[in-house]
């Protein structure tokens, strides 16, 4: 799976398009798929794309990319991106690289986004270019 990027999404990254679009955007999770797939097509790569309300499948699939050889993570790790140690933990634990990735850019909102734990375990954090965001984690990771 060398050519694979798995693309994780966090808690409510389902309801793109529908949620709070002034700030996420109008594309939803689908349309950000498809551009990726595309790129990634041209890029000679695969990407896996999963999505996940719950925190434990967003570490069990850093768990998996580890073990099938993936070549890196893109991880949107939404709300938990501020509040969860365990995935902090995991990715530490795991040498496939790992992207965070974020539509809106959270140091200009609440001061509680201002903190990342999945961040500051990252190789690095591309955010607030909206659905570009991704593309540009994917040329990133590409890259690695």
């Amino acid at each position: 799976m060398a050519d694979t990027i798995f693309v994780l999404n966090g808690p409510n990254m389902n309801l793109l398009g529908l949620r709070e679009p002034e700030i996420y955007g109008s594309d939803t999770l689908d349309d950000i798929a498809g551009e990726m797939e595309d790129r990634a097509r041209e890029l000679d790569l695969k990407i896996d794309m999963r999505q996940s309300n719950h925190e434990g499948h967003l570490i069990d699939w850093l768990h998996e990319a580890q073990a099938t050889g993936a070549k890196a993570v893109i991880l949107n790790a939404a709300a938990f991106t501020h509040s969860s140690i365990a995935l902090h933990d995991a990715i530490k634990s795991i040498k496939t690289p790992v992207i965070e990735v974020h539509l809106s850019n959270p140091h200009k909102r609440e001061d509680f986004r201002h903190t990342s734990w999945v961040g500051r375990a990252a190789r690095g954090t591309i955010a607030g270019f909206g659905a570009l965001s991704y593309l540009l984690a994917l040329e990133a990771a590409a890259r690695l």
